[in-house]
C-alpha cells in the first residue's frame, strides 16, 4: 500500500516554512475528494494513516536507578476484553412503509448527534448512539404471527425483526415475510425496474425508476433473462445452488405469505425475484468501467487543440492507469495495467463532437438523451454509480486492548424507504445480524456472525467494456450512422433488435451485438461506427448469491476462506474482513483478462481479434491479510499499487480516504469512530490546499482581503476543514466553508488554463482536481513527485506566473463575495447543509455528513475469551 505523510503534519509544516522561505516548502500529497461531505464523489486512494508522534521526552539517565519499583518502571497492564462490543445504525430508522410509524425515524436522531462530536468520542457516545447488535433484542419486544410453526419473529422496540427458524426453510420463510411487512413498498417498487437492471438497458437508471416511483414492465424475453440463471446457479453451485434456489423460493413464499395474510394486491413473489433484486443491487454498487468511448472523444478534443503529441501526454497527466502516488488499501502490488501488452492496435480514437447516445425509449432516434430525465442517462458515458462507502479495520497488533477493531458501513444514499433493513437471523447453522437487501433478505448483505465480520464498499472494477462495431452493407455499399448490420469475424452480420418491456406506456427496445446492448453511434478517423457495452456479470447476477449465503452460515472463519468467499462475488467491491486475530481485505469482481494490443482506457475494436481471453484468478485480484501499518482503510479508493480499476476511474495523487488519520500507536474503539466521524464532516478537497499556500506565500498578496482569506483558510484547514454546523443554528461554525467553495474552481482553472484554455477546462475528466493541483505545484515547488505529469500546466511552469494567477483567483473570487456579504470575511458563513430523505416520501432532515448509511461498529474480543 502506498501510504503518504499525515495531511495534519504536512498543513502545519508548511504553514511554517511559509513563513521563513518564499517557495521551498514542503506541501505535500493528501487527500480529496467532492466539495461537500454528504455527496457521492469518490475517487480512489488510500493514503497511510498519519501516526501521531508521541510527546517527546529527554534521552534516559544512563546513571537512573535501575531498581527503581517495578510499578515505576512499566505501564498499567492491558485491560483484559473477555466480551465483544458490537452496534450499528441506519438513519432514519428500520421501518421502511407508510404511514410511517415511531420506528421509521428513531435512529435519525442518534446517526445526527455522533456529527458534531467529531474526532472528540466516548465509550459512553457509541453506547449512546449506536444500538446494540449482539443477537439480542432491545428493550421492549412483540411477536408477529405468521402462521408458520416453525417461524418465530421477534420485534423489538427499535422496529428490528429477530427471526428464528427450526429449518432453513422457516428462516428463509420469516425473512420474506419481514421484508413484505417493513419493506414492501420498495417491493412494490422495484420488482419492474430491477429487471431493467438485468437486461442490462442502456440509457435507464434502474435506480432512479425505483425512487421516482416509475412501472416498469419486462417483457417474456426479460423475464426469461432471469429465468435463465436459476439453471446458471445449479450448473455452477451443485447441490449448494438447489439450496440457493430452495432458499429463495422459501423466501418468496414468506413475501406471498404477508402479502395474503394482509389482503395485499400483489402478484405472488418469485425466486426471478430474488435473482433480479441481486442484479440491481450490483448495477448500483457493483460496477465499473464503461467510459472508453467519453475518454476516446476527450482524447481526440485534447489533440486536435494541442496537437497529436501534446494532446496525448495531457490525457496521460489527466487519465492516469497506476498513478505511484494513488493511495491504495493495501502495499503488495497486483498487475491489471491499462496497456494489455505490444503496440496498442485494438484501441480506437472516436472523432471530436461526434459521440450520439443512443435513447432506448424511441429506437427510430439516435438522437441526444433529454439531459432533465432523471430516469434516462447518458448511455455512451456508461451507467452512473455510487461511490461514498467506507471502512477502517484495525488489527489487534494495533489496538490498545489487543483486540480486532471495525468501523465499517456502505453509504447507500439516504433514502426512505431505506434501500437496506437491519436483521437478525438464527437458524440451523446460522446466526448472523447486519442489514439485508430487501428482496433477497434470507442472506446478509453485511453483518456479523459470532466470531467475524464484513462490510463491503463499490470498487468500480474494470467489468464493463465498450466495443466499437464497424458498420456495413450487406450488399457491400457505404455504411451510415443508420445501418443495421456490423463486421464480426469476416462476416458482415446484423444486429438483433431486443424488446426490453414498457417503461409506463413507453416501448423500450434496442439493437444488441454479440457483444451486448447497442449505445451509441461515433465516427472514427470520419467513418461511421456503432458502440455496444458488454458487463462480465451478464446472465450471471444470480450467482453472487453464492457469497452472501456462504458469509452469512459463517464459513468465513479463517482470512483464506475470507477470500474464496469474496472471489465468488462477481460485483465489484472491496471487502473489509476482521475476526478475533486478524484482519483481511478482497477486491471481488468478474474482472475480464484483455486481448494483447489494448489500452483499456478506450473503446476496444469489435470485429473480433481482441474479445476477452478469460477471467482473473482468485490470487489475482487484491487481496491480503492485514497490513504493514496494522489499519486497512478504504474509502473507494484504489485497491492495490498497479491495479487499475475502471476506466472512468483513474486515481490521482490526492483522495479522501488520507482524512483517516491522527491515529494513535495503540487505538481503542472509540479512536476508531473517532478518525471516522471527524473526517465525515472534513472538506474532502481541503488537504489540496497547503501546497496552494505554500505557492502564495512566495509573493505578496494583491490586497488585505485576499491576504485575509487565506489566512482565514489556513487556519481552518489546520483544524481538519469541517463542513459543521455543530450548534444547529443553520449556518456553518466558520467562513472556511464559503471561503473553499468560492475559491476552489477558479484556483483550478487557474492551474489548467494556460495549457488547456477555458474550452478544454471545462471539459477535463478523469484525474480530479486536487491531484492535478497537488502533483502540479509540488513540482513548481522543486518537491519530490512520484510519477511526475510530462506537462508543467500552472503558469506553464514558471512559478511565478502561476503564483500571480492564483491570487488574482483568489483575490477576484472574494471580491465577489465582498460585494455580497461586506468586508469582514470573519462573518461570511453559509448556510449548513442538510439532508433529506428521497424520494420525499417524508420530510425529516439532519446535518450533513459524509458518513456511510448503514455503520457497524465492533470490538472482538481475542480468542478464547
Amino acid at each position: 500500500m502506498s501510504y503518504k505523510s499525515n495531511g495534519r503534519a504536512r498543513v502545519l509544516a508548511i504553514a511554517t516554512a511559509a513563513a521563513l522561505v518564499v517557495a521551498a516548502c514542503s506541501s505535500g500529497d493528501d487527500e480529496s475528494s467532492e466539495s461537500t461531505p454528504a455527496t457521492d464523489a469518490s475517487e480512489p486512494a488510500v493514503t497511510e494513516p498519519a501516526v501521531e508522534e508521541p510527546p517527546a521526552t529527554d534521552a534516559p539517565d544512563e546513571s537512573a536507578d535501575t531498581n527503581a519499583p517495578a510499578a515505576e518502571a512499566n505501564p498499567d497492564p492491558i485491560a483484559t476484553i473477555t466480551e465483544d462490543r458490537s452496534y450499528y445504525i441506519l438513519p432514519p430508522g428500520n421501518y421502511g412503509g407508510l404511514p410511517k410509524t415511531d420506528e421509521s425515524t428513531d435512529q435519525l436522531t442518534l446517526y445526527d448527534d455522533l456529527t458534531p462530536l467529531r474526532g472528540d468520542i466516548t465509550d459512553e457516545d457509541i453506547e449512546r448512539l449506536f444500538l446494540p447488535q449482539d443477537f439480542a433484542p432491545i428493550g421492549a419486544t412483540t411477536e408477529e404471527p405468521t402462521g408458520r410453526d416453525g417461524t418465530t419473529i421477534i420485534y423489538d422496540e427499535f422496529g428490528i425483526a429477530h427471526i428464528t427458524g427450526e429449518t432453513r426453510e422457516d428462516l428463509a420463510f420469516g425473512a420474506g415475510w419481514v421484508t413484505a411487512r417493513d419493506r414492501g413498498l420498495l417491493i412494490a417498487l422495484g420488482r419492474g425496474p430491477a429487471r431493467v437492471a438485468v437486461a442490462d438497458v442502456p440509457g435507464i437508471n434502474a435506480f432512479s425508476l425505483v425512487t421516482s416511483g416509475q412501472t416498469f414492465i419486462p417483457s417474456e424475453a426479460a423475464e426469461q433473462l432471469v429465468t435463465d440463471q436459476i439453471q446458471v446457479i445449479i450448473d455452477e453451485y451443485g447441490e449448494e445452488g438447489e439450496e440457493i434456489i430452495s432458499d429463495a423460493q422459501a423466501y418468496a413464499d414468506g413475501l406471498t405469505a404477508y402479502w395474503e395474510a394482509n389482503d395485499i394486491d400483489q402478484a405472488p413473489a418469485t425466486v426471478n425475484d430474488v435473482i433480479a433484486t441481486t442484479a440491481f443491487i450490483g448495477s448500483i454498487f457493483g460496477a465499473g468501467g464503461g467510459s472508453e468511448a467519453r475518454n476516446a472523444e476527450f482524447l481526440s478534443a485534447l489533440q486536435n487543440q494541442l496537437g497529436n503529441e501534446q494532446g496525448r501526454q495531457v490525457w496521460e497527466d489527466l487519465m492516469p492507469d497506476s498513478d505511484p502516488e494513488a493511495p491504495t488499501t493495501i502495499e503488495d502490488r497486483f498487475e491489471y495495467p491499462a496497456l494489455t501488452g505490444g503496440d496498442v492496435t485494438g484501441s480506437v480514437i472516436i472523432d471530436e463532437g461526434s459521440l450520439i447516445s443512443f435513447d432506448p425509449r424511441d429506437p427510430g432516434d439516435v438522437s441526444i438523451l433529454e439531459t432533465n430525465v432523471s430516469t434516462v442517462y447518458d448511455s455512451a458515458s456508461g451507467p452512473p454509480t455510487k461511490t461514498a462507502s467506507n471502512w477502517l479495520i484495525v488489527d489487534p497488533a494495533a489496538s490498545a486492548n489487543e483486540t480486532t477493531l471495525a468501523v465499517m458501513g456502505p453509504q447507500l444514499g439516504y433514502y426512505y424507504p431505506e434501500i437496506v433493513q437491519q436483521i437478525h437471523l438464527s437458524g440451523p447453522g446460522i446466526e448472523a445480524q447486519g442489514a439485508a437487501v430487501p428482496g433477497l433478505s434470507m442472506y446478509l448483505l453485511l453483518g456479523r456472525t459470532e466470531d467475524y465480520a464484513w462490510s463491503l464498499t463499490s470498487a468500480n472494477q474494470d467489468v464493463r467494456d465498450v466495443f466499437v462495431e464497424i458498420l456495413c452493407e450487406p450488399d457491400g455499399s457505404t455504411p451510415s450512422r443508420q445501418s443495421t448490420h456490423y463486421e464480426f469475424n469476416g462476416e458482415c452480420i446484423p444486429f438483433e433488435q431486443f424488446d426490453a418491456g414498457t417503461l409506463g406506456d413507453i416501448p423500450i427496445r434496442y439493437p444488441t451485438s454479440v457483444h451486448g446492448p447497442f449505445i451509441g453511434t461515433a465516427t472514427s478517423q470520419g467513418v461511421p461506427v456503432a458502440l455496444t457495452s458488454q458487463r462480465s456479470t451478464f446472465g450471471r447476477d444470480g450467482l453472487n448469491l453464492g457469497a452472501l449465503k456462504n458469509m452469512t452460515e459463517g464459513d468465513a472463519d479463517t482470512d483464506e476462506s475470507f477470500f474464496e468467499i469474496a472471489n465468488q462475488f462477481g460485483f465489484t467491491f472491496n471487502w473489509g474482513y476482521a475476526n478475533r486475530d486478524s484482519v483481511g481485505y478482497f477486491a471481488s469482481g468478474q474482472l475480464p483478462v484483455r486481448a494483447e494490443g489494448l489500452d483499456r482506457r478506450l473503446p476496444t475494436l469489435g470485429t473480433g481479434e481482441y474479445e476477452w481471453q478469460g477471467f482473473l484468478e482468485q490470487d489475482q485480484h487484491p487481496h491480503a491479510t492485514g497490513h504493514p501499518t496494522d489499519r486497512l482503510l478504504n474509502w473507494n479508493n484504489q485497491s492495490a499499487p498497479g491495479f487499475m480499476h475502471g476506466d472512468g476511474n483513474q486515481y490521482g495523487s490526492v483522495h479522501r480516504v488520507e482524512a483517516f488519520d491522527q491515529w494513535p500507536d495503540k487505538s481503542e474503539l472509540t479512536d476508531v469512530v473517532g478518525v471516522m466521524n471527524r473526517s465525515a464532516t472534513e472538506d474532502i478537497r481541503s488537504t489540496v490546499w497547503p501546497v496552494v499556500s505554500a505557492v502564495l506565500a512566495g509573493g505578496d498578496a494583491p490586497s488585505e482581503l485576499a491576504a485575509e482569506v487565506v489566512a482565514i483558510l489556513d487556519e481552518w484547514i489546520a483544524d481538519d476543514a469541517p463542513r459543521l454546523d455543530a450548534d444547529n443554528n443553520g449556518d456553518h461554525d466558520s467562513p472556511g466553508p464559503l471561503i473553499f467553495d468560492a475559491i476552489f474552481d477558479p484556483i483550478a482553472a487557474a492551474v489548467s488554463e494556460p495549457v488547456l484554455g477555458e474550452a478544454l477546462t471545462d471539459a477535463r475528466r478523469g484525474i480530479n482536481d486536487e491531484s492535478l493541483i497537488d502533483k502540479d505545484l509540488r513540482a513548481l515547488l522543486g518537491e519530490p513527485v512520484d510519477g511526475p505529469f510530462g506537462v508543467q500546466y500552472c503558469g506553464s511552469g514558471d512559478i511565478d506566473t502561476c503564483r500571480e494567477a492564483l491570487w488574482t483567483a483568489i483575490d477576484t473570487a472574494a471580491s465577489e463575495v465582498a460585494a455580497e456579504r461586506g468586508d469582514d470575511p470573519t462573518t461570511w458563513l453559509s448556510e449548513g447543509q442538510r439532508l433529506t430523505f428521497a424520494p420525499g416520501l417524508i420530510d425529516d432532515d439532519f446535518r450533513a455528513t459524509n458518513r456511510p448509511t448503514f455503520q457497524q461498529v465492533i470490538e472482538f474480543a481475542p480468542p478464547g475469551n
